[in-house]
Order: structure tokens, then C-alpha cells, then sequence
């Protein structure tokens, strides 16, 4: 006999899944996982018998409670549920479902509605990590009608501010985990960055491509995956986070120049296939790095050390990050990287769970 729970599907920037709150699934983490599992219908390449779409990018969710951390309004865990694989990993976070995280709280009432905007500060699980987002609600409701448009998503909707304080070595323990802003690997010059996201960053020409090639045209350059994986799972064991081989982090980027001034092109894995669009978090750490001095990316910029608006060209378009350097000689780099970000509310109702996942 199978079981009903809450469940409310939303996409978040360029991704989708459900959202829930923690109190709606069981406490035990490998049941929770196996309940998420049932929801995505997985692992089927198609998750014809569940909410997936066949993508990693739809294959996504998360989950929801109070924060009983001081300074923060709600805690954030984000689940990676493998599309053909028994898996669910939770050790990456999503910039992409964050933004569909602070409509959800407000709406379900795990915060109160400001009565223009209201700003929540989000505690990431994963990754130990405090993001602040700012969402609309005039007369102290959720709107998600709007203006924004971002790119990879049709229409336009309500903006919701994404702001990253402190998310710079909070997987690994330092920005750059190898003590180095470049590393060789197989003759292969990269950067293994900590911000957001643990990244692997490859100048696109290292591995013989252009790095402005489709999502298709990466995906079909068999060579050129197998030499990118070969990198990026030695990379993970330089950046301590041992065998990768099983996990989604680090997550590798290809990128080059584009001969215009504080803009950089960007081709995001995840990590197996490129990303149609792109990642927020590897937004945020591809931002990070073009500032940096020193590191594969900081080596395409057309400025020193650029600084403010970094545009960030990605398949589908493009994502405009707001980058605040910290200014008062302070332990982090970055007083905050920020980026705009949409979100839409597309059902609410009842999962139907098999009885014995949920226990």
C-alpha cells in the first residue's frame, strides 16, 4: 500500500524537482534517499515512473526546515538523485534550486512575508554555507509574475536575489585546497577552486577545443570527456576530497575568452555531460577565479583584476554576476558574489511513496 506526502514541484533558475519540508520525509537519511528515489522514478533513464525528466537538471530536489543556527531563517539540504544509477548525492549544492527555496519557505510558512520584499538568510546543509535571498512578496505575498528573464528559461518572471557571503573553501577548507591557483595535471594546467562549488577550471584549448562548441558537440568529443574525467578525479583527491569516481563534485569547466572585457565563456559539466545552461554555483566559482590573479581563468581576463560585473557566456546565454571584493583586509576574498535568479511554483499536492520505502 503506498503512502501521501506533501510534495510541491518548482523549478529554480534553470532546474526543476520537488520541494519539501523535512518534517514531510522520513529522519533516517538512507530511507529519505530512498523515498527521493521513488519520487524521481529513478534510476530509469527516462524516470517515466516519477517526477524526473530523464536530465540531471530535472532530477533535482530539496529540502526545507526552520534554521536553528543563530543569523539564519531556514536550513537548505540539496539531493542530486541520479537519473540511472540507485544514488543520491548530497554533497554538492544547487545556486539553481536555491532560488526556488526562499518563495517555498515564505509559502509554506516557515517565514514571514515582508510586505515589498523579504530577504531570508538560507543555511546550506551541503556545504556548510550561508546564502541570502531576497524575494518579492508586495502585501506580504509570494509573486512570481515579473519583468526578469534569465537566460534558458522562456517567459519573464519576478527576480530573486541570490547573494553567496561565505561560501569560499567551505567543502574542502580552503579556496584553492591544492595551496596552488594553477595545478598540472596529465600536462593539462588547471585551477581547483572552492567557491560555491569545488571546480576543476580547464582552458578549453588545453584539451583542443574552442571551448564555444554546443552541449552536443561536447558530449559527442568522446576523447575529449575521457581525458576531462581522467583530470577531474585526480584533481579530487589533490583537492582532498578522495575518489570522485562516484560523485558529482568536483565539477569540471571548460573555459576561454571572448575578446570582450570582463567577460569569460564558460562550458559547465555535471560531470558527465555539459550543462545546457549553466550552474549558478559554478557561475559564482567562475567568477571567483576570473578574479583571482594567477589562475587559468584570471589568465582570459582583458583587465588585472577585474572586479563588479563579470559576465559569465554559457549555451543558452549568458549570466550576469555582481562580484564585491572584501575591502577591509578581512580572512575572505569576497565580501559577496551575487547573481539574479527566477523560480515559479508549478504544482502542489501528494506524492504517492510505496509503503515500504517509507517505513
Amino acid at each position: 500500500m503506498s503512502k501521501d506526502i506533501p510534495c510541491v514541484l518548482m523549478r529554480g533558475g534553470t532546474s526543476r524537482g520537488p520541494l519539501f519540508r523535512a518534517d514531510w520525509l522520513p529522519d533516517d537519511p538512507a530511507r529519505r534517499d530512498q523515498v527521493l528515489l521513488s519520487a524521481m522514478g529513478s534510476p530509469h533513464a527516462l524516470q517515466v515512473d516519477g517526477l524526473g525528466g530523464g536530465s540531471s537538471l530535472t532530477s533535482k530536489a530539496a529540502i526545507v526546515s526552520c534554521s536553528r543556527r543563530p543569523g539564519c531563517d531556514i536550513d537548505y539540504l540539496f539531493a542530486q538523485v541520479a537519473v540511472d544509477k540507485h544514488r543520491v548525492d548530497t554533497r554538492p549544492n544547487c545556486g539553481n534550486m536555491l532560488a526556488a527555496v526562499a518563495p517555498f519557505a515564505i509559502e509554506e510558512g516557515l517565514v514571514r512575508a515582508g510586505q515589498c520584499a523579504t530577504t531570508l538568510r538560507i543555511f546550506n546543509v551541503n556545504t556548510s554555507s550561508v546564502v541570502e535571498a531576497v524575494v518579492q512578496t508586495p502585501g506580504g505575498q509570494v509573486t512570481y509574475a515579473g519583468a526578469t528573464r534569465i537566460d534558458g528559461v522562456a517567459g519573464t518572471a519576478a527576480p530573486i536575489m541570490l547573494n553567496f557571503l561565505d561560501a569560499w573553501g567551505r567543502v574542502t577548507g580552503a579556496m584553492f585546497p591544492t595551496g596552488n591557483t594553477i595545478d598540472v595535471i596529465d600536462a593539462v594546467p588547471v585551477t581547483c577552486i572552492d567557491a560555491a562549488m569545488p571546480l576543476v577550471v580547464v582552458h578549453a584549448a588545453s584539451l583542443g577545443v574552442r571551448g564555444d562548441e554546443t552541449p552536443a558537440a561536447l558530449d559527442a568529443n568522446r576523447e575529449m570527456l575521457a581525458r576531462l574525467e581522467s583530470v577531474r578525479r585526480q584533481a579530487g583527491r589533490r583537492m582532498g576530497l578522495g575518489d570522485v569516481s562516484h560523485s558529482v563534485i568536483p565539477k569540471p569547466v571548460l573555459v576561454s575568452g571572448c575578446g570582450r572585457a570582463n567577460e569569460i565563456t564558460s562550458r559547465y559539466f555535471t560531470p558527465l555531460r555539459c550543462h545546457t545552461a549553466h550552474a549558478v554555483t559554478g557561475a559564482v566559482g567562475i567568477a571567483a577565479a576570473y578574479c583571482t590573479p594567477g589562475t587559468v581563468a584570471n589568465g582570459l581576463a582583458s583587465t588585472p583584476s577585474p572586479q563588479g560585473r563579470i559576465v559569465v557566456r554559457h549555451p543558452a546565454g549568458s549570466i550576469e554576476v555582481h562580484v564585491e571584493p572584501e575591502r577591509d583586509g578581512g580572512p575572505s576574498p569576497f565580501r559577496r558574489i551575487g547573481l539574479v535568479r527566477t523560480a515559479r511554483r508549478i504544482m502542489k499536492g501528494l506524492l504517492s511513496v510505496p509503503g515500504e520505502v517509507m517505513g
